[in-house]
């Protein structure tokens, strides 16, 4: 089993999860409030995938014979000068997130927690995707500039995620 410091790290973690769900509303609603509903969409289905991600941790830490503790959240940035902006912070975020799983990771090493090792392994692998998936648009986004005609093109396809 996890010792209490690395159960405490993984119930910091859950909390981070569902924190980064509601960073991502935020974004969702910047978005939605200029009218590019597929950008809107594409943050909802982001907060979504973050919230599952913290239910995995829910379920790990009781397998682990550990307890979620919930705790207070921070207020997500509403408003934003461009869309290259919002997924520039996306993108900011998503590294945080791999920072935190990595430091996770050598934390339940050192404790030679295998169980723990195994769990995190999903997560290495899913914020690889979340980072490369936000310097495409990144990169979208900076041949786009200001063009309407290609922001409502990108924002078709991820209406369509």
């Amino acid at each position: 089993m996890a010792s209490e410091k690395l159960l405490k790290a993984l119930n910091d973690q859950f909390n981070f999860e569902l924190a980064s769900g509601y960073h991502y509303m935020g974004m969702a609603a910047y978005c939605s409030n200029r009218n590019m509903n597929g950008f809107a969409h594409f943050f909802i289905e982001q907060a979504k995938e973050e919230y599952s991600h913290a239910m995995k941790f829910y379920g790990f830490i009781y397998d682990m014979d550990g307890r979620v503790m919930t705790q207070a959240m921070e207020e997500p940035k509403n408003e934003y000068n461009s869309f290259l902006e919002v997924f520039e912070t996306a993108l900011a975020h998503e590294k945080l997130v791999t920072s935190k799983i990595n430091n996770l990771l050598g934390m339940a090493e050192e404790e030679k927690s295998y169980p723990t090792i195994q769990f995190l392994q999903w997560f290495v692998e899913e914020q690889l995707e979340e980072e490369n998936s936000m310097k495409d648009i990144i990169f979208k986004l900076e041949g786009i500039k200001d063009n309407f005609h290609g922001l409502y093109l990108l924002d078709k396809e991820l209406g369509s995620r």
